[in-house]
């Protein structure tokens, strides 16, 4: 049964639907049907699609009592809007539906379990009241429509271990192993405030036990962990979280919220994992709360929210919506470290192949065929002595531009989009140590209007931001101080 809030919301989104023309949203990007979202929650493949619900305050551009939108796809690139999913209505999440995931039951139905957000009166959120209570939730859908699980919540603050906050306790992500159980991973902060990942597990996925403790933060790397995503990935397991409060690191972490991912080995048997490494997820500017599935075909597959905290206050002018997903992008590892690409259904939207090889650059330079703002390019540099900087302009015009810089002393390749529309002082450039691979920095840089993805050195590295410059700026151009030699393979995408 569909409730009144639940009713409404849909009602409002399909209302404002109309208002925002495709011109105004991305090529192949997920954005909401109106208003704000953040996480991508629930990324899964069911009845033969892909599904994606994200957080979602449809009332407005900014964060509000969290609802659940929904889309769903056949390639990840193409998407069908579906009605909203949740609204923040019962006891235990009139707060707010917050961050969850999903996967398919063995009688075909589809189950969601979130974080339902609650507070103990009759008007949460009205004179600016914090949550109570965070709890662990259960709904159940046929792909379109969801009822909440009658017995919610299901995981509560009784079963926190000791030290563990009952407000802060949210973000599960689930999974089903080879034994049958169903486990999930849920980020808690302590009473010391810093954060813990704690498993539990199930063996129908609404009755819940505490297993362990999974790996704690201990001050060192940022403060609460949230979004916690657990899996194994070319024989090796990888814990990603999404930590607040971090101290920088160099260029290897910055300051403030991040995603970092953890390497290592799990016992199955004991639940225990021993951390190897941590390395940066994304090093741009806008990327968070990332979220992974299993393909049918076996590929590991991860989306994240493309928007950073700290800028998500400043809304341009005249927005219509705010907000968007990343790429989808395919998960490895190797050599020490994970690998990120674009899905490869990607490469059914290529249209034709414009090539410039070997091609000598020192003052700015443009080249035939190399334009746009919704393509696939990859750019070769080779690194050597001849130049000091070489430099990528983007969405360009007489009046805005983004750049790609590469200092081969330095071993630094900065993005900058300080003059590409976004006209807050907010965070518009970062540094990002990089170095050679036999000689050559590899750059290949995903454009979807709003937004530029680059995947570094064949996806070793990847830097994420968004853009808010005119579609009418188009121009690509390359420079140099010295001499650089490149080769470029562009494609533009048609959706």
């Amino acid at each position: 049964m569909i409730s009144e809030k639940l009713q409404k919301a849909r009602e409002f989104e399909q209302e404002q639907l109309s208002k925002i023309s495709p011109e105004e949203r991305p090529s192949f990007h997920v954005t909401g049907g109106t208003g704000w979202i953040n996480d991508p929650n629930g990324f899964s493949y069911y009845n033969g699609e892909y599904h994606l619900f994200y957080q979602y305050h449809p009332y407005s551009n900014e964060w509000g009592p969290m609802h659940w939108g929904h889309l769903s796809s056949k390639d990840m690139l193409v998407w069908k809007r579906l009605p909203v999913v949740m609204a923040p209505e019962e006891s235990y999440d009139n707060f707010g539906c917050f961050s969850g995931s999903a996967l398919e039951l063995s009688d075909g139905r589809h189950l969601l379990m979130y974080t339902g957000v609650g507070y103990v009166g009759d008007t949460p959120m009205a004179n600016g009241e914090l949550p109570t209570h965070q709890t662990q939730c259960m709904a159940v859908g046929d792909g379109v429509n969801y009822e909440k699980y009658e017995n919610n919540p299901v995981i509560t603050g009784d079963d926190i271990p000791e030290g563990g906050s009952k407000v802060d306790f949210r973000d599960p992500k689930i999974w089903k192993e080879d034994d049958g159980y169903f486990y999930a991973v849920i980020s808690n902060m302590t009473d010391d405030g810093n954060s813990r990942i704690l498993l539990y597990r199930s063996p129908d996925g609404f009755k819940w036990e505490y297993v362990t403790v999974l790996d704690h933060s201990d001050a060192k790397l940022g403060k609460m962990w949230e979004c916690p995503d657990f899996y194994e990935v070319d024989g090796k397991h990888v814990l990603v979280v999404s930590p607040m409060a971090m101290l920088p690191e160099g260029l290897k972490f910055h300051v403030g919220h991040s995603v970092i991912y953890l390497t290592g080995t799990y016992d199955k048997e004991t639940h225990k994992f021993v951390r190897e490494d941590v390395q940066p997820l994304d090093s741009g500017i806008d990327f968070y709360a990332p979220q992974s599935m299993l393909t049918p075909d076996g590929r590991r597959v991860m989306i994240a929210w493309m928007q950073a905290w700290p800028n998500s206050k400043f809304v341009p002018d005249g927005a219509k919506y705010f907000g968007q997903m990343t790429v989808p992008r395919e998960i490895n590892y190797r050599n020490g470290r994970l690998i990120q690409q674009p899905v490869r259904e990607i490469e059914n939207y290529r249209g034709e192949l414009v090539q410039h090889h070997n091609v000598e650059i020192s003052e700015e330079t443009a080249l035939d065929g190399i334009k746009g703002r919704v393509l696939d390019m990859t750019v070769k540099l080779k690194v050597t002595d001849d130049f000091s900087k070489f430099a990528i302009k983007l969405a360009a015009d007489d009046t805005y531009s983004s750049y790609i810089t590469y200092d081969p002393a330095k071993e630094v390749l900065n993005i900058d989009r300080s003059r590409s529309g976004y006209l807050y002082d907010i965070l518009h450039t970062r540094d990002i140590q990089v170095k050679p691979v036999d000689g050559e920095v590899t750059l290949r840089i995903l454009m979807d209007k709003f937004s530029v993805e680059i995947f570094i050195n064949d996806g070793s590295q990847t830097a994420t931001m968004v853009l808010f410059t005119p579609q009418e700026a188009d121009q690509i151009t390359f420079s140099a101080e010295g001499k650089a030699e490149i080769s470029i393979d562009k494609y533009n995408l048609v959706f």
